[in-house]
């Protein structure tokens, strides 16, 4: 399995970022080998229980590539993606007795940042994702030009970079993006996407669909491929 990193900043804190409108710089990123073997932590761990600062330093220096890719992903905004970055590794530091070491410490600090971004979008009044049952999310009619492009399916795409994907997902709904993400990246069943979001699987199903076909628009459009 690949995941996307982004360079550690250079910074020796976490600090929180105010939250502004200003639209997300275009990544670069750069994919890693993920299923190699894992690292030992055990010393990291043991350090953040006893609450060392250092520990807690080098924890966030070493994942803050990878996990900030994963923010990214569920926002346009970098800002945004800070502060959910950012409260994603004070629930990883609050939470450390809770890690069991026999499994990946990577992944167990992911879980944490995703759901710490869900959260995030759950609790935004433009996240479209506190329906009930009855409406679909799409039945909100979202304005974002995605919507208004013709539908293209069933041509091919020729192979981009990545970051192309990436930031043409980025450009999706909300609600579009999250279903996607959760999805593709999070390898969530329908069923677990919509107890999640507290939506219907059908919901969850023609959302990814939508979000499927609505990116194969952005990346034509933005490489101009007819």
């Amino acid at each position: 399995m690949y995941m996307a990193t982004l360079s550690a900043p250079s910074t020796s804190a976490v600090v929180s970022p105010q939250m502004t409108d200003r639209p997300a710089p275009r990544l670069t990123l750069s994919w890693v080998n993920t299923d190699g073997p894992q690292p030992v932590y055990d010393t990291l761990v043991d350090g953040c229980l006893a609450g060392e600062r250092r520990a807690q330093q080098r924890v966030y220096e070493l994942f803050y590539g990878k996990m900030m890719a994963v923010c990214m992903r569920y926002t346009k905004n970098t800002d945004q993606a800070k502060d959910i970055l950012q409260d994603g590794f004070i629930k990883v530091f609050r939470s450390m007795e809770g890690f069991n070491r026999a499994g990946s410490f990577e992944g167990w600090i992911r879980r944490i940042v995703v759901n710490t971004a869900i959260d995030y979008f759950r609790r935004s009044k433009n996240s479209y994702l506190l329906l009930g049952e009855e409406r679909s999310i799409e039945d909100f009619g979202d304005q974002d030009e995605e919507d208004t492009l013709a539908d293209d399916a069933g041509d091919d795409l020729p192979d981009l970079k990545p970051a192309d994907v990436i930031n043409a997902m980025q450009k999706l709904t909300p609600a579009y993006r999250t279903v996607f993400n959760l999805y593709v990246f999070e390898e969530m069943t329908h069923r677990e996407i919509a107890d999640v979001l507290g939506i219907n699987v059908g919901t969850s199903k023609s959302n990814l669909a939508k979000a499927k076909n609505n990116l194969k628009k952005l990346l034509r459009k933005e490489h101009k491929i007819n």
